[in-house]
Formats: C-alpha cells, sequence, structure tokens
C-alpha cells in the first residue's frame, strides 16, 4: 500500500468515525435515539457504536461505545431519572457504570466480527453476530456493572423487594432488553453489511 493510500484509508476513517460520533450524540440528546411508549423506552443509541466497531475495528468500536457511554453520564443531570438518582448515591460509580460498559461493547463487538470474518464465508453471520452481541452485550455488561456498584444501596434494594438478583435483573431489562437486541440485530446488520460492502469492496 502507497503512501497516498495509506493516507486516504486513515483519512475516511477518520471521516467515518466523526459522522458516527455526531449520530451517537444527535441521538443521545434528541428523540431521534428513542422509542417511547407509555410503559417502554428503547435506545437506539447503540446501533451507530455497532455499525461503527465493524466499519472500524476494536479501536473505533472502544472509541464510539465510550461517546455513547459519555452520553449516558450526561444524561444523568436532569434527562434520566433513574441517572439522577445513581449519580446522587455516588458519582463516580455513575460514571464506571454508564461508561465502562459501552466502551467495552464497542470493542468487544468489533472483535466478535474479527475473529467470525475469517471463517464466515458469507459474512451474514458476521454482521449478524456482531450486531446481535453488541445489544446483548450493552444490557449484560450494563446490569453487571449496576448490581456489582449499586446492588446493595437502599434505591436498588427498595427496587428489588423480594426478589432474588437475577428476577431483578430480567424483570429491570423486561421486554426493552429484547426490543433493542431484536432492533439493533435487524436494523444494525443491514445497515453495516451494506457499508462494509461499498466501502471495503476488495475484503468483501
Amino acid at each position: 500500500m502507497s503512501q497516498k493510500t495509506n493516507m486516504s484509508a486513515k483519512t475516511l476513517k477518520m471521516i467515518q468515525l466523526a459522522l458516527l460520533t455526531a449520530i451517537i450524540v444527535l441521538m443521545a440528546f434528541t428523540p431521534v435515539g428513542f422509542i417511547r411508549t407509555p410503559g417502554l423506552e428503547i435506545t437506539l443509541i447503540g446501533i451507530p457504536v455497532v455499525v461503527g466497531a465493524v466499519l472500524l475495528g476494536p479501536s473505533g468500536g472502544a472509541i464510539l461505545g465510550a461517546v455513547f457511554g459519555l452520553c449516558s453520564f450526561l444524561q444523568c443531570f436532569g434527562m434520566s431519572p433513574f441517572g439522577a438518582v445513581l449519580l446522587g448515591i455516588n458519582p463516580f460509580w455513575t460514571f464506571v457504570v454508564c461508561f465502562v460498559p459501552r466502551t467495552l461493547m464497542g470493542w468487544l463487538s468489533a472483535l466478535i466480527f474479527k475473529g467470525l470474518r475469517k471463517v464466515d464465508k458469507t459474512r451474514f453471520f458476521s454482521f449478524l453476530a456482531a450486531c446481535l452481541g453488541g445489544a446483548l452485550l450493552n444490557t449484560i455488561l450494563f446490569m453487571s456493572a449496576l448490581m456489582l456498584f449499586f446492588g446493595q444501596s437502599e434505591y436498588i434494594l427498595s427496587m428489588q423487594g423480594s426478589m432474588n438478583v437475577f428476577a431483578f435483573v430480567l424483570a429491570f431489562v423486561g421486554v426493552n432488553g429484547l426490543i433493542e437486541a431484536i432492533v439493533c440485530a435487524v436494523v444494525g446488520t443491514a445497515i453495516s453489511k451494506a457499508l462494509y460492502m461499498f466501502l471495503y469492496k476488495d475484503r468483501a
């Protein structure tokens, strides 16, 4: 690869990273990033993260996940009632719960795609696994961090009631997590595959 071609590839990745970062911020602070119904709040912000993880690799996925996590933390300052309560209990652990799981989600989604791409000739399963895995990892890592750092707080214990931890997690995530996983798998797979095939025809 010539120096000019290498610079062009780096420039393209920087542009993609900047655009996806802007999309995440836009979705996080406008109604675009959420599907709200009387009983559900489905976040769509994980979609650009997993798309970026597929297109940009582990480092890009981690950066976009970190942007997602930072936006989630900023929402605790008045935009998210649940986050605001956690912030009042312990600001540092609230930041950890918001930031670390989302960063890991972006990084691990890219690793899933990178690993499966080598053995998946059709590539469809690679895109699907990365997008579905990203959504599931986001839920699993967030809930794990929440229970680890806030599981013994009066607020979480009052919500948990007489339920065991496993039952509480299922009830807390509920339909929201399932719908988020399905939407991310369908929409994320379609977008990431289309963009990957267009941008990286030589790798297809």
